[in-house]
């Protein structure tokens, strides 16, 4: 995998935002097992009237795993925000949006360990190992403020872990891990979080429930195709609780199940494009293909399908039991067989989920050491990342203070409110803002 550097800044301009972007090369495997190198797409925000202003920087840290940055259409939420006082990088994680793409036709060329080789690149690790080439050759070295979002918070804790000089202040919105990682355990508190929002869904619509049956009992009779062939089943529908963990996921379940029969017996195609569209990860493979990898941590063993496990353990989950209940943020060995962009990743993923020796991304004892001003919002109802699990990672992190709300669910980050609370945190202790 291999690009040629950008020569120098693309400029232009959004609503209210002065834009500039480069590309530049980075090894795929610092180790130096795999030969070539990935590209980068480093994109620089600002206001426009203080483009030439010194200012200090922001690194915009994206959820996923292997999530592209945002794509801006206006001046709003924490980037309104950031935007009076910060200059905001946003570098596209490897293998996603504008940077070299990980997709299916990669992986085909590849047998299960070779694959399994190269995905273990696309880690915490690598990513910050990239974001530190970034800092010194686009940025002369200058340290930086972070920003996470959810999965953005284990990039901060092994930013944390290997390069705490480059960092002023940590910011996290809902995505501080459990450490050690253990992906067996944060299934075991997160299943039950899916299962008593599906019941909150089916209160606030109670029609749902038998909406959600009839939808899953034509399923269930199989032969039912989405628009790009693969077989939607029941399982597969469960998947898309996923929006549940979000605001207003609640209401667009609602909607999105209210159009799925066109007549009795026969899902409608918009409802089909619309499953498609929700679970085919077109967008972003990377993001159910690394799901349980991102726990892998020095010799803490194989993940080995651990949401699977968890669910094999959790009969109220069969697709044959009513009132249907959905999951969530849950990587299952039957998407890479059904889901056709996923298929090609099938060998690798079940290859990372035996591995037994992963490269490390946390050091205890440095992170309890920490002198980088920390502030993390912990969402008290997150679907998605365990409460317990944060503050307890939270308790053994120096410097760090934590604000728990059950005022938002996962995605609060949109809220300007939270990203100003979160600097307050860290300025009312002396830190960052300046």
């Amino acid at each position: 995998m291999s690009a040629g550097i950008g020569a120098g800044w693309t400029s232009y301009l959004l609503p209210g935002i002065g834009v500039r972007e480069r590309r530049l090369t980075v090894p795929l495997d610092r180790s130096g097992r795999l030969a070539g190198g990935v590209e980068l797409l480093v994109r620089e925000l600002v206001d426009p009237v203080r483009r030439d202003d010194d200012l200090p920087l922001l690194v915009y840290l994206q959820g996923g795993p292997g999530g592209a940055n945002p794509r801006p259409l206006r001046r709003d939420g924490w980037l309104d925000v950031a935007l009076r006082d910060y200059r905001v990088v946003l570098v596209d994680q490897r293998g996603t949006g504008g940077s070299t793409p990980l997709d299916g036709e990669v992986l085909a060329g590849l047998d299960a360990r070779a694959g399994a080789d190269l995905l273990a690149c696309f880690r915490a690790d690598s990513l910050v190992a990239d974001l530190e080439e970034v800092r010194a050759r686009v940025y002369g070295g200058r340290p930086w403020t972070t920003l996470a979002q959810s999965f953005g918070g284990w990039i901060t804790l092994t930013y944390l872990s290997v390069a705490p000089e480059a960092l002023r202040a940590c910011y996290i919105a809902g995505g501080v891990p459990g450490t050690p990682p253990d992906a067996a355990e944060v299934y075991r508190r997160t299943f039950g979080r899916v299962a008593g929002r599906t019941r909150e869904y089916y209160e606030r619509y109670p029609a749902d429930v038998d909406a959600v049956a009839a939808i899953a009992d034509r399923l269930a009779e199989g032969d039912v195709l989405l628009p790009d062939g693969d077989v939607l089943t029941t399982h597969r529908f469960q998947s898309t609780g996923i929006d549940l963990g979000m605001k207003p996921g609640t209401e667009r379940m609602h909607w999105f199940v209210e159009k799925a029969f066109a007549r009795p017996g026969r899902l409608s195609a918009g409802f089909l494009q619309e499953a498609m569209v929700r679970t085919s990860q077109a967008d972003g493979p990377l993001f159910w293909t690394l799901q349980e990898s991102i726990y892998g941590h020095g010799a803490n063993g194989p993940t080995g399908w651990a949401a699977q496990a968890e669910r094999d353990r959790r009969p109220e989950f069969g697709p044959d039991r009513r009132p249907l209940l959905f999951t969530g943020e849950m990587a299952f060995p039957w998407m890479f067989e059904e889901i056709r962009l996923l298929r090609p990743f099938a060998g690798a993923v079940h290859e990372l989920a035996e591995r037994t020796e992963w490269s490390p991304l946390y050091d205890l004892e440095r992170l309890a050491a920490n002198e980088v001003p920390v502030a993390a919002v912990v969402y008290h109802d997150d679907m998605f990342v365990d409460s317990g699990l944060q503050l307890d990672t939270l308790s053994r992190v120096g410097s760090s203070q934590a604000w728990v709300t059950n005022e938002y669910e996962h995605d609060g980050i949109g809220d300007p409110r939270v990203f100003t609370r979160l600097r307050e945190l860290v300025r009312d202790r002396g830190g960052e803002i300046r």
